[in-house]
């Protein structure tokens, strides 16, 4: 598994280096003290998983997962707490506070050996017809797969629209994701993921990405990093 270092700090960053050599399961492809060194060696490297600060001069680790043209796993290394609450936003594979003890970075690391966050197991992938059993409260719902119109990310919940419904499943939006079939399901930005088939108008929306009006009348922004993809997946 290739892994990326960014963290601004050189002490801080050697310590790391010095600590992840110990993992044979990974390969450091670089080490980054900036968000835009980061991306350069991103794009060069494709890395499976970063090893990123936060709070770094000029611009975030937050900011540079928004610029990155695809998901890489995620192992936040920071000196502050109170990032916590937003790094859920990315679904990351654990979040490290500093001074980082090499016992807390085998658990950390520990986590990517089973391929999915939170040590879940991967399960088939399912089809259009597939039902699915879904308790909000003291309702329960049985609803097929083509029922629903997208998914919604609620930190480490999802919320499921269909017909009148949006109840909230114990599953990370990643986790579901990793089960739709990708022929009619698409993640759209870090918040949504939509049913292709739900669709009744698409607009150009800010730079380069485009609105998508979903059946119901939702608007829904595709990230710039995916618009490219959803206008391969809908074109001849």
């Amino acid at each position: 598994m290739k892994a990326l270092v960014v963290e601004d700090s050189r002490l801080a960053r050697e310590g790391l280096l010095k600590m992840l050599a110990n993992h044979e399961n990974l390969s450091v492809v670089g080490a980054a003290d900036h968000p835009a060194t980061a991306l350069s060696l991103i794009e060069q490297h494709h890395p499976d998983v970063l090893f990123l600060d936060i709070h770094m001069p000029g611009e975030s680790g937050f900011d540079l997962l928004e610029k990155i043209p695809y998901e890489p796993k995620v192992i936040f290394t920071t000196a502050y707490s109170e990032y916590a609450y937003r790094s859920f936003d990315f679904n990351p594979v654990d979040y490290l506070l500093k001074p980082i003890s090499e016992e807390r970075l085998a658990e950390a690391i520990d986590k990517l050996k089973f391929g999915t966050r939170e040590h879940e197991s991967v399960a088939e992938t399912l089809d259009m017809n597939s039902k699915m059993f879904i308790k909000d409260g003291d309702d329960c719902h049985l609803v097929s797969l083509a029922e629903i119109r997208y998914f919604e990310s609620c930190k480490n919940y999802a919320r499921v629209f269909f017909a009148n419904q949006k109840p909230f499943v114990k599953k990370a939006l990643n986790s579901i994701e990793t089960r739709l079939p990708q022929r009619y399901f698409f993640r759209v930005n870090r918040q949504y993921i939509v049913n292709l088939n739900e669709i009744s108008a698409i607009h150009e929306g800010v730079g380069d990405g485009y609105e998508l009006t979903m059946s119901d009348g939702m608007v829904v922004a595709v990230s710039r990093r995916n618009a490219v993809d959803l206008k391969r997946r809908l074109s001849f």
